[in-house]
């Protein structure tokens, strides 16, 4: 195999797909990066699954196929000269590597190692741009729940249809969802459940731009087309919850607020909360504020948010992390909170204009007041 190539290409190239190598594996060419060499270079990594494979465009005057240890081969180009890559391997398998002046030389392993990464058969798809898929991940997989006694909650249910696309993560405590319309539809309405570890990265992937990716459902896998690259992961099974049962919506209580002035409240008021000193912020809605408390044994915190509408003086406590994420995430400057009693979920939507998102944080009994 014989190949030349810019550094910076092949550099990029070896960093994505090294997001899917297994770092450590009983098959040792799991650890490694198939490359393989035609009219241009594709190389794979995959840890059983998931998969990630890119395609840059190289000189080949020498196709074939190998696999190279991933943190080694990486390490290597990183530390080359910005230059041209020459690449050679013989029968053997022994790597060549050059480039200005330094040259490596590396022992591969035969690519009759390297599991087959899965096909995906065409049945149904989806496009929807790149920037709009990346914000939508970033928006919701913040409550993908890390709980593997509900392996289904370790993934964001997609749910496609001809209205759109809307994804949904929960955890136990939370809820966030998303909707878009979409670019193009194949095959019907559909739905799927993806890990939150194979959409991370590709948020990863996915630049920001109005370049189309096309995600399409096979049988028991999920492809993800981003431009050069591909990612192939397993969906996953069981019962996802049913959402749309879950999110009370008849909420006698409705308030306006910035959310990053009610952030910054909570935050200030998290400061004597700790891991070690844990404590609820409460929140007391009144008549176009909120004032918001902790106390924990490192202290006491409290601060006054402005914000629009009557909240009856309806006091209620949170996870300040959880109620601080879902209006970090909002995409949107302000934020209709609903509200119903101190042992109901808060719901965060938009103010106007179509509910692209929902949050919706559960609270936190409270114990009577000091």
């Amino acid at each position: 195999m014989k190949f030349s190539c810019e550094k910076a290409l092949l550099q990029s190239a070896i960093a994505t797909a090294s997001r899917a190598v297994a770092p450590k594996s009983s098959i040792p060419a799991l650890e490694g990066l198939l490359l393989q060499a035609d009219d241009q270079l594709t190389i794979s990594g995959y840890n059983l699954k998931t998969g990630i494979r890119t395609k840059i465009s190289a000189d080949v005057t020498e196709g074939g196929e190998l696999v190279l240890n991933a943190r080694l081969f990486g390490d290597i180009i990183r530390r080359m000269p910005d230059d041209v890559v020459t690449f050679s391997s013989d029968a053997k398998q022994v790597v060549h590597l050059s480039c200005g002046d330094a040259d490596f030389d590396i022992l591969g392993l035969s690519a009759a190692d390297y599991p087959e990464l899965p096909e995906v058969e065409d049945n149904y798809a989806f496009s929807v741009q790149q920037k709009i898929l990346r914000a939508m991940i970033e928006e919701t997989a913040f409550a993908v729940s890390t709980n593997e006694s509900r392996p289904i909650h370790t993934g964001a249910l997609f749910e496609i249809t001809d209205q759109g696309l809307t994804m949904v993560a929960v955890d136990g405590f939370r809820l966030a969802l998303r909707r878009e319309k979409l670019e193009r539809i194949d095959g019907g309405a559909f739905s799927f459940v993806a890990p939150g570890g194979a959409l991370n990265e590709v948020k990863n992937i996915c630049a920001d731009t109005e370049d189309l990716t096309t995600v399409t459902l096979g049988k028991s896998h999920i492809l993800f087309e981003v431009g050069d690259t591909e990612l192939i992961c397993r969906q996953l099974e069981g019962e996802f919850l049913d959402y749309s049962h879950a999110i009370p919506r008849k909420n006698p209580i409705t308030v306006i607020a910035d959310a990053k002035f009610l952030m910054e409240s909570i935050d200030r008021v998290s400061v004597v909360i700790s891991e070690k000193q844990k404590s609820p912020v409460r929140c007391l809605f009144d008549h176009d504020k909120v004032l918001l408390s902790a106390k924990t044994g490192n202290g006491e915190a409290k601060d006054v948010c402005r914000l629009s509408g009557d909240g009856g003086g309806l006091e209620i406590g949170f996870n300040n992390r959880y109620l601080m994420e879902a209006l970090r995430y909002a995409p949107a400057d302000t934020v209709k909170i609903e509200l119903n009693t101190g042992v109901s979920p808060a719901i965060i939507v938009p103010t106007e204009g179509e509910e692209n998102f929902l949050y919706m944080v559960l609270p936190v009994r409270l114990k009577s007041a000091e």
